[in-house]
């Protein structure tokens, strides 16, 4: 088995495997005692902090150590905003940070606090200048990621806390998918980590808060790190914690050159193996590990589990998941296609052989998924050529700042919409210039993603060029997928109508003209 999802969880790091080992019997007493035993295991996690402080380029006295990154991020979202509660109670944050950010900033919301939500572009790349043009007068804080656990993409941090910073506004960095990888960049207020993402073990997170930050515990007081995250340490997983993350960082020059050629083989190799993909992500301000591609026509997890059977472990966050049925979020704010999401985030150490074996095996795994639906999809684009979402910015530029899709300020769950996107005309309805009776309606309605698109794909060519087809969906993806198609497809959509108008009882008509 090839396994390529370190951005889910990273193997223990041999040197973490070795420290977890050696401290469970030198570090397994409590370290606030004062007997041999104690105080050992007190040294151990003194230096572990150190360790830790130092490649994050922070003091030892700011950082702490919690069960999860995921708790790390919520503590200090909820610190900071009851600290700076006399500020005001508004919170600003990109539209795809991870979902423990969301979730925080919902409760936020519920309590009577005002957030804030900043568009990306298609590339899933905030704007700094947009980002500072949320903050306001009683913003108690600004959260950003370092880079995106779906598609990778970098963002802004340095020039967004800078920006932050001159308006007095605390910014928290979620450096999860980055810590050991890539160097922290400098300005942030209060910063999460988690160690399994680093190839450190389960259980342990991080949560750095800089001296003079103003933060105040939201749970009871306790007197274990520094009264911010109560219960007893774990001693042995934070020195593993700390070892693996030293490690994995005096390796990253190196294998992040290695793992960004292998990546970069992957993306463009993938768009000419197999027809009707998009690669996603910024091309150029991206992790050196992680690739995202979306496949037109297929179910995400029906792919990943085919994937599976040949031997390889990826992920997806394809807009229908047997749990939830909803979109991915961080795919619909930028406004790509949320069907057949494949996430490849590779590990230190992958082979060149495991790639080139992922890529002769990929175009037939998904042949096969889309067999059944007897699409003549052709070939491939030729060899090099990309789409504007794939295209490679120059050297120094603002990496898809003009694609930047800007609605003013969205709430959570607000989605970015594609930029090519025709707007709906006031009443909130599309407009058929034809009118309803002269579309050709596809009724999906009551199916599930992706087939809304599949029976777009399937009808569209029983319109004349010029002609418009209505599709009915009550599925949420469609109001998402659609659009995407559209633009992979170079169709033009003209937006959303009431169903009723086409004969449903129920979900939306998307309204789309065929132009070839």
């Amino acid at each position: 088995m090839s396994y390529f999802d370190v951005a889910s969880t990273a193997p223990l790091h041999p040197v973490a495997r070795q420290a977890l080992t050696a401290a469970l019997d030198e570090g397994w007493a409590d370290p606030a005692r004062l007997y041999r035993s104690g105080r050992q295991a007190r040294m151990l996690l003194d230096a572990a902090r150190e360790t830790v402080a130092e490649v994050l380029g922070a003091r030892p006295d700011e950082i702490s150590f919690t069960a999860s990154g995921t708790q790390a991020v919520q503590l200090g979202m909820l610190g900071a905003l009851r600290g700076n509660r006399r500020r005001g109670g508004h919170l600003v944050h990109s539209a795809v940070e991870h979902s423990s950010v969301l979730h925080v900033a919902e409760q936020h919301e519920a309590a009577g606090g005002e957030v804030a939500v900043v568009p990306v572009d298609r590339l899933g790349r905030v704007r700094a200048t947009r980002f500072a043009a949320r903050l306001t007068e009683t913003t108690a804080l600004a959260v950003l990621q370092t880079a995106n656990h779906e598609v990778g993409t970098v963002q802004p941090v340095a020039e967004v806390a800078d920006l932050c910073g001159n308006v007095g506004v605390p910014l928290l960095v979620d450096a999860a998918q980055s810590a050991g990888r890539l160097p922290v960049p400098g300005g942030w207020s209060l910063l999460a980590a988690s160690a399994h993402k680093w190839g450190g073990p389960a259980g342990v997170g991080v949560l750095a808060v800089r001296k003079g930050v103003r933060y105040a515990s939201p749970l009871p007081a306790d007197e274990r790190e520094r009264g911010r995250v109560p219960g007893y340490v774990n001693v042995p997983a934070i020195v593993a914690a700390a070892a693996s993350l030293r490690a994995v960082r005096s390796e990253a020059e190196r294998e992040n050159a290695r793992l960004h050629a292998l990546v970069e083989r992957i993306r463009l190799r993938v768009p000419q193996l197999v027809p009707e993909v998009e690669v996603v992500g910024d091309p150029v301000h991206r992790l050196p590990h992680l690739v995202t591609f979306s496949c037109l026509y297929v179910d995400g997890e029906v792919l990943l589990g085919e994937l599976d059977r040949a031997g390889f472990a990826v992920s997806s966050g394809s807009s229908c998941t047997s749990s939830t049925l909803t979109p991915s979020h961080v795919l619909a704010a930028m406004g790509v296609l949320t069907e057949g999401n494949v996430r490849v985030s590779l590990p230190f150490g992958t082979a060149e052989e495991d790639v080139e074996r992922f890529l002769s095996v990929l175009p037939g795994t998904v042949a096969t998924v889309r067999a059944p639906l007897g699409l003549d999809l052709g070939l491939p684009a030729a060899a090099g050529t990309t789409d504007d979402a794939g295209a490679e910015p120059e050297p120094g530029t603002e990496a898809g700042t003009a694609q930047d899709a800007d609605a003013g300020a969205r709430g959570p769950g607000a989605e970015a919409q594609p930029e090519d996107a025709a707007q709906p005309a006031a009443g909130g309805a599309a407009q058929d210039a034809d009118g309803p009776a002269a579309a050709l309606v596809v009724d999906a309605l009551g199916k599930r993603c992706p087939l809304p698109v599949i029976e777009l794909a399937r009808r569209i060519g029983g319109v004349e060029p010029g002609g418009t087809v209505a599709v009915l969906a009550d599925d949420e993806a469609a109001r998402l997928d659609i659009p995407a198609w559209c633009g992979m497809r170079e169709q033009e959509y003209l937006g959303e109508a009431p169903a009723a108008l086409y004969g449903g009882d129920r979900g939306s008509a998307y309204l789309v003209r065929r132009l070839s």
